[in-house]
This record gives structure tokens, sequence and C-alpha cells, in this order.
């Protein structure tokens, strides 16, 4: 059924899939959404299944929401009632962690779009290493940036001032998608740093050196145990991001990218960030990127118990290669990562329910009356099991 396929034969790859081996491809949105971009995808196709393990949850987090606000907590309980000077200073030093952790990110942020640099970027995820390199200019306010594959499938990643071409020379196929999803790292889109400042804890510890930069730590713990942890290196001189780690749950790195060597405010020139063919070969297939195979549409189905902070960016109909009739598909997002939610007739044999991971993705399935429910994303077991118990008929 669906959710086993999900881990083992990836039924959501692009119909009339060309046979040359190439990179993994950047496409629908859903599996932009997670952190910092090229790399970074919710891509089922790659995951390899594990045996179904039921992760333990703890009702305090799992619960309808439980944990996910701090409102209504009853005397007696974790915390005791704060006198009112105490609760005044909390209150205070709350807001200056907010404030604080909102002046980072805009940092961060500005950094990244306002520099020229030109860097390697290692990405890692389990066993799995990629290594590209980065070229960014920033001339009057314009942004371009050209990201090339050192190892594996050959992929070069273009983005100018309204599109993002993807170039793959082994299949002879260039991608052409709207710029209209969130920047590659190192940038934090308006989307990233809203949730970052709102939804996470933030700290600074001391710091270290990346990719010959002196760099500080910048540490975001989920407020209510329903998001992974993120852990930020910048440049100390100019605010630039330099790594990116994901931990999940019980602490584990589940994948990271970091710049192994970087120059920062490097003479970068627009031949730099162009891509390798001036124009494309007649005989390359240009493929227009859309909403992909999802065809948007009300699909009669709801997830009624939300985490704080995803909202839905997407809801219709996919259709799978093999299969006759399409399935429902949603897709919520905090900004940082999308949580797919597919709902699938209920057929014979029978499907497998549970759950199963790969690295940092969850994957719960659940039967819901005639219908089997499968809830896929980068987030912990217990929040993709709370959404996944939670669908049901409008």
């Amino acid at each position: 059924m669906l959710s086993t396929r999900l881990l083992s034969r990836g039924p959501f790859a692009s119909q009339g899939r060309p046979k040359a081996r190439i990179a993994p491809p950047l496409g629908a949105a859903q599996r932009r959404l997670g952190l910092f971009g090229p790399l970074r995808r919710i891509d089922p196709s790659n995951c390899r299944p594990h045996m179904p393990t039921r992760i333990a949850v703890d009702p305090r987090v799992a619960g309808p929401l439980a944990g996910c606000s701090r409102h209504g907590r009853k005397r007696g309980g974790r915390f005791p009632a704060l006198a009112p000077v105490a609760w005044v200073l909390f209150t205070l030093a709350s807001s200056a962690r907010a404030d604080d952790a909102s002046q980072w990110v805009a940092r961060v942020a500005q950094a990244a779009r306002q520099l020229n640099y030109v860097g390697t970027i290692v990405y890692q995820q389990g066993a799995r290493v990629e290594t590209s390199r980065l070229t960014h200019l920033s001339d009057n306010g314009r942004e371009y940036e050209k990201l090339v594959n050192l190892d594996g499938p050959a992929r070069e990643v273009v983005r100018t001032l309204g599109e993002v071409r993807i170039y793959y020379p082994d299949a002879k196929i260039v991608r052409v998608e709207p710029r209209t999803f969130r920047n590659a790292f190192p940038s934090l889109s308006a989307e990233q740093q809203k949730s970052l400042t709102q939804y996470y804890n933030f700290r600074l510890v001391a710091g270290e050196r990346v990719g010959g930069h002196t760099a500080e730590i910048a540490v975001f713990e989920p407020k209510d145990g329903l998001r992974y942890g993120h852990r930020f290196w910048a440049d100390t001189a100019t605010g630039l991001l330099l790594k990116a780690r994901v931990m999940n749950e019980r602490g584990d790195v589940v994948e990271q990218f970091a710049f192994t060597d970087l120059t920062v405010n490097a003479k970068v020139d627009l031949p730099m960030v162009e891509p390798t063919w001036a124009a494309i070969p007649p005989d390359w297939t240009v493929k227009e990127a859309s909403a992909g195979d999802v065809a948007p549409n009300d699909t009669g189905w709801a997830v009624n118990r939300i985490p704080p902070g995803f909202t839905k960016i997407m809801e219709g109909f996919r259709k799978l290669r093999g299969r006759r009739d399409p399935v429902v598909h949603l897709v919520y997002s905090d900004g940082l990562v999308a949580i797919s939610v597919f709902v699938e007739p209920y057929t014979t044999p029978p499907a497998s329910t549970g759950m199963a991971h790969q690295g940092g993705l969850n994957v719960y399935s659940v039967r819901q009356d005639d219908h089997l429910v499968t809830v896929l994303g980068e987030a912990p077991g217990a929040t993709v099991r709370l959404i996944g118990n939670s669908v049901s008929r409008r």
C-alpha cells in the first residue's frame, strides 16, 4: 500500500523519469520547504524501509496538543504559580530573548542576501554525503546564485531574478521553475525567520571555527516538542551562516550543512553565476515546473489537530504512476519543514500501518474506516502520529 511504497519504490517520483541517472530534482513545493534548500527535501523515493518501530510517546507532548501551549496550567502542576514581581521579570526576560532571536535571525538573513561569497558546501544525512560549489552575487539589491554538484550525478542550479533553472546534463534535461520557493542555504526566508522566532527558545553558546571563520552558535530548541531543534553557526564578523544542523527529539543529528571553505566579500561578477550553457542545446528536454502532478481541489478531508505554526499550503489530488485513481494530498508547513498527508482507499491485501522512519523522516499510517491515512514528514514521531490520528472527513 501507500505507506510501504513510500519507503521502497517512491511512487511520487515524477512520471516519465529519464533513464539516465540524475541528481534528485528540486521540484515540488512540499520537497522544498525543509531546512535550507538545494539539497534539503522530503523525498520518500530515497528512503529504505526500517522494521516498523513503535515510538514511545510522552502523553504530555502527544495528547490533543498537550504541551503546545502553556496557558491554563493548573496549580500544583509542574510549575508553581509565580509571584507578581517574579512574573513581570519572567515576562521581560522572555521578551528580551525573543528580541535577541529576531535580531540574530535578521542579521543572518541580511548577510546571506547582501554579501558576495564563494564556497564549498557539504551536506550530510546519515551516511549520505553531497558536496557542491556555491557562488552568490548581490548586485544593486539583485541576487544571483549558482550551485554545482561536485560529486554524484551532475547537476547545476542557477537562480536569477525571477526563476530557477536546474540543469541535468547526463539526462539532457533542464527544469524551469518560478522563484517562489524559499532560498537555499545559507539564506533564511521570511517564513523561516518567523518560525524560528515564534516557536523556538533561543540561546547563544560558545563559538568555534567553521570553514576557516570564527563562528558564534545559536541554538533554537522547540517550545512544544512537536518539531525538531536547530543549531546554527554564523560568522561573527559578517553574520553569514556557515553551518546548520537539525536534531531530533533525542538530540541526535538528523542532517547538517556546512561550508568547508568560504571566501566572503569575494569578487564575483555575472559570468560566474551564469549557466554553463549559454543556450539550451536542441537535443535537451525543457520541463516547465508548475504545481507538479497535484490538481488543487477541495478534497473533503481535514486535519483537526495541527501543531501551532503549521498552516495548510496545498490541498488536492495526486495522480500516481500505475494507479487508476488519484489519492488525496494535503501539505502543512511551519516555514521550516513540510508535512504531507495522504489518504487512499483501504484495499486488500491489508496495508501495513504504524510508524516507520529513515533518518529524520517519519512515516505514520493508520486506518480511518475504509481509508488509509499516511503522514510523512521530517518531524518527531509524536507529531506525525498526532496529525495522522486527527485526519477525518469534513
